[in-house]
């Protein structure tokens, strides 16, 4: 008999060696601190978490990478200082302004034309000529700017030629001129700032507009100017809902552009001060699709590798099972979890857990959304993955084996459930509790170690 027993072991992989997970239990509905709420004492922690949340689109998407976008922005530092000398505007902040507009160079066409943005700060040619005092002769602009993309990557005299042009285009359209166009941008931040009083609302509206801004302001309190911390994180969809909306409502994330400018700061101060801190933020930050591993200091989270580890974790409880009372939280379990438990030879109650911050951050946010949207649920695609299950299911998931990341499938109740649930994964992701990422179907959604401390 137990020579038998051996070989069933052994022709099914020892499958049922591994304990499953223990049954989940009943939870109660998630109450913590609103993650819509703001409180002026915290203001500083605030605009630390909104700069880091919003910062891996800094690192994933900068021409070249971060190193070299760096080295190019960093080339124009002296420019910058001389342009904002007298001024009081923050050298700092310029830089980064720089960073996020051109990734620091000075012929970048944001178009398809010289009439779009263009240059180190992109200024549009109507903006340069209507507002800014720059004299843009836009034909020669274009005739010369033709002539200059046909001579791309010629050497020799084909190089001198083009860098004569360079020049002549420079002298036509100051966009094109580094020092004019600096120059041209701390004009705008100055008028700006005796708008608004405050050198963040400034920064904020080059990307967002003067008029826009003082739109939302006035929404928010009778167009009063508060710091710009405020404005993001008071307005919500239950308060200032109007101020929120038309804040939320702009396109090319200007919400963000604050935040965004404040990473570039960060990173600047890394290249300039410790490179090789800044090289583990780009590791960390390009490690998956949203930057999650960034979440988890020192940026690698332990992995699962077999259905052995996940076992004892859920017996040490470093994981914990999935709720049984789904539908009472807000939330249903799709029937893709745990679907190649049978193929990885392992019980499918192993792929139905979490850590338990993830655990209770997946419950708060279904409460969060069904409050704000009256429509459930939730619906989970996916939890903790080990590393054997992926191989056997071809997934790629390396935060699914920490037991830190959940997927939500993209199936809504109502257009109210989805516009709710991007509201919360962008909030959730300005203070840095969550990394998030469109995965096809789903939704990968990154839970950040500290979330539960932060949230109370």
């Amino acid at each position: 008999m137990v020579v038998i027993l051996a070989l069933v072991l052994l022709l099914t992989g020892g499958r049922h060696r591994i304990p499953g997970a223990p049954p989940g239990g009943v939870a109660v509905e998630a109450h913590s601190t609103d993650p819509f709420s703001y409180a002026t004492s915290k203001a500083v922690a605030f605009t630390e978490r909104a700069a880091a949340g919003n910062a891996n689109v800094l690192y994933a998407k900068s021409p070249g990478g971060v190193l070299a976008t760096a080295a190019r922005v960093a080339r124009w530092r002296s420019l910058i200082d001389a342009a904002v000398k007298g001024t009081g505007i923050d050298p700092a902040l310029l830089e980064g302004l720089v960073f996020v507009e051109s990734a620091g160079r000075p012929d970048v066409i944001a178009g398809t034309d010289v009439a779009d943005a263009a240059g180190l700060t992109q200024i549009l040619a109507g903006t340069a000529t209507s507002l800014l005092g720059m004299h843009v002769d836009l034909a020669r602009s274009r005739s010369l700017t033709r002539r200059i993309d046909a001579l791309t990557g010629g050497g020799g005299a084909a190089a001198r030629r083009r860098a004569r042009l360079e020049r002549e285009r420079a002298a036509a359209d100051p966009r094109f001129d580094p020092r004019a166009e600096l120059a041209a941008t701390v004009r705008y931040l100055l008028d700006a700032e005796r708008t608004f009083g405050r050198e963040d609302l400034a920064f904020e509206s080059y990307h967002m507009g003067i008029g826009n801004l003082q739109s939302v302001l006035r929404l928010y309190d009778g167009d009063h100017p508060v710091p710009y911390v405020q404005l993001y994180f008071d307005t919500a969809p239950t308060r200032h809902a109007a101020a929120f909306r038309l804040l939320q409502g702009f396109g090319d994330d200007s919400s963000l552009y604050w935040w965004r400018i404040l990473g570039a700061v960060q990173i600047m101060r890394l290249y300039r001060g410790d490179r090789a801190q800044l090289n583990r933020e780009i590791a960390w930050q390009l490690a998956d699709l949203a930057g999650g591993t960034a979440l988890h200091p020192p940026g690698n989270p332990p992995r699962f590798g077999t259905p052995s580890a996940l076992s004892v974790a859920y017996r040490r409880h470093v994981l914990v099972p999935l709720p049984r009372n789904a539908s009472a939280l807000g939330l249903a379990y799709d029937a893709s979890l745990g679907a190649s438990a049978r193929a990885a030879s392992a019980p499918r109650s192993l792929y139905l857990g979490l850590r338990p911050v993830a655990l209770h951050e997946l419950e708060a946010m279904a409460n969060e959304i069904r409050t704000l949207s009256h429509a459930a649920p939730l619906r989970v695609a996916a939890t903790v993955q080990d590393l054997r299950y992926q191989r056997v299911a071809g997934l790629a998931q390396p935060l699914a084996a920490t037991g830190w990341q959940f997927q939500i499938a993209r199936r809504y109740r109502s257009r109210a459930q989805a516009e709710a649930f991007q509201e919360l994964l962008d909030r959730l992701q300005s203070l840095d509790l969550i990394a998030w990422a469109r995965n096809g179907g789903v939704i990968d959604v990154t839970v950040a170690s500290d979330a539960q401390s932060w949230r109370g």
